[in-house]
């Protein structure tokens, strides 16, 4: 009987032995951590050697093949097979890409892909398999809602309140015909609601659009709305709380965002020739190869250069206005060419009789050189009188929203 229970006794531990055993081989996986799964253009990475890299100038696809092992036939093959998707020829320096290759001793490339933009992509197979196909990563919108203040320039206010810079060429593109952006005062205010586009829910990839903004310049505030008006070009324009455009005939400016550094005079000491004489042109100073951009629709009737003008264009806009842009590095534009408000027809520079980079803007009315600023210039077209009523139940909620965002102060 005692040999019996020592028996028994000997069987629980052994169990008990082997129920730690088993309890600790679990805990040993449970803790065992594998590496996380990483995804990218569609593709686990985790099952591929992962190239990352950059086009660099005077990279070729051919080339970029060569390293990874593709034999130049192979390579030949691929090209003229995805041709009509993706054009080999035309990879862009600065663009990122990504080779995936078998983990095997062979390391066989898979796939290229190619980063279009930072939503655009295209992958190509370099399997037996050959192709090429367009892709998009996932992008979310968010609507937002934001103020700010001016206290030096829109620039800084932006900055000060953790926007993106992108919002400056916003609200200047829509404000450019209705305000001086080079006569902001210390505490103009502004507000919007506009929409944000996220790649996988936390990459910020851009401003989509903006449905509305106030700003409030000199005590007054300008609205803006925008509105489909013509359903042909399916292009919205902005126009204010009395359906008017803000849009006008010509720009403010030839540049996006600079300063004023002379103004349309009758006397100025020129400071080249040393010599008090009219400058009947405005100076805008800038860095060098800041776009210029014509102030409007027209026909470039000069692209040329002389010694004192420098690199400069000269257009057309229709019987009454003409404009003229001096002292540019280099020229975008030829003569003969349409250009329509905005097209960039050159880059700023201080070719010609010019100290520094800066683009000096001349006005023709009529024949006669005249201070744009001065000018009661034509606008664009208002919505029409049966319109207003759907405008205005359109722009009602909208309204609403912009005057509940509390403006910021300094």
């Amino acid at each position: 009987m005692k040999k019996l229970g020592l028996l028994l006794m000997m069987m629980l531990v052994i169990i008990a032995c082997n129920d730690d055993e088993k309890d600790q081989a679990v805990k040993e996986v449970k803790e065992k951590k594998l590496p996380p799964v990483e995804k990218e253009y569609g593709f686990v990475l985790n099952n591929y050697e992962v190239v990352k890299d950059t086009i660099k100038s005077g990279d070729f696809f051919g080339a970029i093949m060569d390293e990874s092992g593709v034999a130049p036939g192979q390579v030949y093959e691929i090209t003229q097979k995805v041709k009509d998707t993706f054009n080999p020829a035309r990879i862009v320096a600065g663009k990122r890409y990504m080779i995936l290759k078998d983990k095997d001793s062979a390391r066989t490339p898979k796939f290229f892909i190619y980063e279009n933009d930072k939503i655009n992509y295209t992958v190509v197979s370099l399997t037996d398999s050959i192709y090429a196909a367009k892709r998009k990563r996932p992008v979310t919108v968010k609507r937002r809602e934001v103020s700010g203040v001016i206290t030096s320039s829109l620039s800084e206010a932006m900055e000060a309140q953790g926007l993106n810079h992108l919002l400056v060429y916003e609200l200047s593109n829509i404000y450019q015909w209705s305000i001086d952006f080079f006569k902001l005062q210390k505490g103009d205010q502004f507000k919007m609601v506009y929409h944000e586009k996220y790649i996988e829910d936390t990459i910020f990839a851009g401003i989509e659009k903006v449905d509305a903004a106030v700003f409030k310049h000199s005590g007054k505030p300008f609205y803006a709305f925008k509105y489909l008006t013509d359903s042909i070009s399916g292009k919205p324009s902005f126009y204010d709380d009395e359906a008017k455009a803000l849009q006008s005939f010509f720009l403010k400016a030839p540049l996006n965002y600079s300063r004023i550094s002379s103004r349309y005079t009758k006397r100025r000491f020129h400071p080249v020739q040393k010599r008090w004489k009219a400058h009947l042109g405005t100076d805008y100073a800038a860095p060098y190869n800041t776009p210029i951009v014509s102030t409007a629709n027209g026909t470039v009737i000069a692209s040329s250069y002389t010694s004192g003008n420098g690199n400069y264009v000269k257009i057309r806009h229709n019987s009454k206005y003409t404009t003229q842009y001096l002292h540019m590095t280099k020229r975008a534009v030829r003569t003969g060419q349409a250009v329509k408000q905005g097209d960039v027809i050159g880059y700023v520079g201080s070719t010609g009789l010019a100290t520094g980079p800066h683009v000096c803007y001349r006005f023709w009315v009529n024949g006669r050189q005249v201070d744009p600023y001065r000018q009661n210039l034509p606008s664009a077209k208002h919505i029409e009188e049966e319109l207003k009523d759907e405008y205005f139940a359109y722009i009602e909620p909208l309204k609403e929203e912009l005057d509940q965002i509390p403006y910021k102060n300094i």
